[in-house]
């Protein structure tokens, strides 16, 4: 029985080799590989590697090397056409019935390649023509170097309606039109036509660099812009991604994938030195695209232009993700600024900004919310109904169950941040801040303690540091408690705490800066002042904490030294302890009295 050379390949790209291998040997995962005992031989040291990426098994000890079909039929010893039909019911693929005519269409498709191979040489030459001189010129004029045309094959379809099939005379006009080269007209009286006219022409690849199909773009007024090859025996847009062949070995090295919305934009990566770039075919990406891309990288970042078209280019992608995504599947995101695509980034002098970009891109659940966020007015009552419920749809859609429920959870917690202050935590600062405005208000240590509360609003990270003596304080005033249990409460529950959340927080409750305010102003800690070193002022918090704490600890230990000489009065052996508790007393007091200077240097006017 015959199989197509497509129907295989197709085969081995939706079956995970190690799951396929995991079930007959256990595996390690090592980095981007799996590990395990050969098979094939007794070892005791692990030499035999599967690699899910390439699709291969390679054992260092005795050689085996193969593939998710050579393995069935070695280990098991299974002819060549049941491993495929096994590794096809796992696929939820259906193996071609036996067809005498396979033998002819695969002859037929070698043919069709020559087709494309004898094309893409004619369209470079056309490009070298004179009349290819405005094409070069536009080229030059996006900075498209010689080399770089080259890598790629660019071409030039020149504005002829037969010029093409006259330069392929070789091959039978059916052949030209099955390669999809050339348009049958639907009038009969009209001659076929050459499919490209007047186009910049960009060779398709597969993933082994045979040209397969081809796409133009217009060059002068016209429309549309870009013109792809139609489908063919060759080519199935939705199952092939642009310059995937050459981006897939520089993804390997680099650890990702980058994916644009065209050609050019792949070119322009490539020549700043972005070899792993990649493009759909002018369409939203499809789940077979996806399927390609995660087998290179687990987390393929999208880079789409900064409109709104590019933007809902990206969310098409993910809504065709989200059944799919796994903590091991996930999408990344790099936004381009308004207008500007990474061509326009990149001529502009932005390649530095691009790599930080793709350095540290946004995670899905970040691009999501700020996607869906966009599309409400946040004042609205009802917009923000929408949200919350467009929201959990979005977590509702992925299909693995723990990451459905990681992001529902994320979703909610990014919710309350942006709207959850404006009922209940806004409020409560207002109060708390208001009533205690005066220092005059406050009596003993409740004075230090609002410093050291002002001071960690602007260092939150302090909270989490020192949580257990925060949460351990001595406070007199009711709201400064309840000020206190927040801050702890909103530094465990959203990690992102930081001092402009703070600063949110004291605008939304109508008052000034923290650094504007007279009661603060008072105030000389250095945590309070803005030219500090953060080093320094976090320093000095950490240490008022610290001396406050102690003087809490002190107070108890003078009332029990209080509680104590009471009952000496009743005691034989009054004296002694009397003596030993007054010289307790004595040291406690200047204990505390030494942290009270501690707290006059660290606070100069807040005594």
């Amino acid at each position: 029985m015959s199989l197509s050379p497509a129907f295989l390949d197709e085969l081995r790209m939706r079956t995970t080799l190690s799951s396929v291998i995991g079930k007959h040997t256990k595996l390690q995962k090592a980095g981007r590989e799996w590990k395990a005992c050969c098979p094939f031989h007794k070892e005791k040291t692990p030499s035999f590697t599967v690699n899910d990426e390439k699709g291969f098994y390679h054992c260092f000890g005795c050689g085996a090397h193969g593939d998710a079909i050579s393995f069935l039929t070695e280990t098991r010893g299974l002819p060549f056409i049941d491993a495929v039909k096994e590794l096809a019911d796992g696929a939820g693929m259906q193996v071609p019935a036996p067809d005498p005519r396979m033998r002819e269409r695969q002859e037929k498709s070698a043919s069709l390649r020559d087709v494309m191979e004898a094309a893409a040489r004619w369209y470079i030459d056309q490009l070298a023509s004179p009349a290819g001189a405005e094409t070069r010129a536009y080229l030059e004029e996006r900075g498209i170097t010689q080399e770089t045309q080259q890598a790629f094959g660019l071409g030039f379809a020149p504005n002829a309606r037969g010029k093409l099939e006259e330069a392929l005379k070789e091959f039978p006009r059916e052949m030209l039109v099955e390669a999809g080269l050339i348009a049958i007209p639907e009038e009969a009286d009209r001659s076929p036509y050459d499919r490209f006219r007047s186009r910049l022409m960009f060779p398709i690849r597969d993933q082994r660099g045979r040209v397969i199909a081809f796409s133009g773009r217009i060059i002068g007024d016209g429309k549309p812009k870009y013109l792809n090859s139609p489908d063919t025996p060759l080519f199935d847009k939705g199952r092939t991604i642009y310059n995937f062949d050459r981006a897939s070995p520089a993804a390997r090295d680099t650890k990702r994938i980058i994916v644009v919305e065209g050609q050019m934009d792949v070119i322009a990566l490539d020549q700043a030195g972005f070899k792993e770039a990649v493009a759909p075919l002018g369409t939203a990406v499809t789940e077979h695209q996806l399927v390609m891309l995660w087998r290179v990288d687990e987390t393929p970042i999208f880079c789409f232009d900064g409109d709104a078209a590019g933007q809902k280019a990206a969310m098409r992608a993910v809504e065709r993700a989200l059944p799919a995504i796994q903590p091991e599947r996930s999408l990344a995101f790099v936004q381009m600024p308004p207008g500007q695509d990474p061509d326009d980034v990149i001529r502009s002098g932005g390649t530095d900004r691009l790599r930080a970009q793709f350095d540290a891109p946004l995670s899905l659940d970040a691009f999501l919310w700020r996607y869906e966020a966009a599309q409400i007015d946040p004042k609205n009552p009802t917009d923000r109904a929408k949200l919350k419920r467009r929201l959990a749809d979005v977590a509702g859609a992925i299909g693995d169950p723990a990451m459905r429920e990681e992001f529902g959870r994320d979703f909610r917690e990014r919710f309350w941040d942006a709207f959850g202050w404006k009922k209940k935590e806004v409020d409560f600062v207002r109060d708390a801040l208001a009533a205690t405005a005066g220092r005059n208000q406050l009596t003993g240590l409740d004075i230090y303690v609002r410093a050291i509360l002002l001071g960690l609003s602007r260092y939150p990270a302090v909270v989490k540091s020192r949580a257990d003596q925060i949460q351990s304080l001595q406070i007199g005033e009711a709201l400064l408690g309840r000020w206190r249990d927040l801050l702890v409460g909103a530094a465990f529950e959203r990690p992102d705490l930081d001092a402009d959340m703070i600063e949110t927080i004291l605008a939304d409750a109508e008052l000034e800066s923290a650094e504007k305010r007279h009661s603060w102003r008072d105030l000389g800690f250095s945590f309070f002042k803005r030219k500090t070193d953060p080093e320094i002022a976090v320093r000095d918090l950490e240490a008022a904490i610290d001396t406050i704490a102690r003087s809490q600890e002190l107070d108890e230990n003078l009332e029990s030294v209080r509680a104590n000489l009471e009952k000496a009065a009743d005691s034989e052996d009054f004296e002694s302890v009397w003596n030993r508790e007054s010289e307790r007393r004595k040291q406690l007091m200047e204990e505390k009295q030494r942290l009270h200077d501690e707290l006059e240097l660290l606070g100069e006017a807040a005594a």
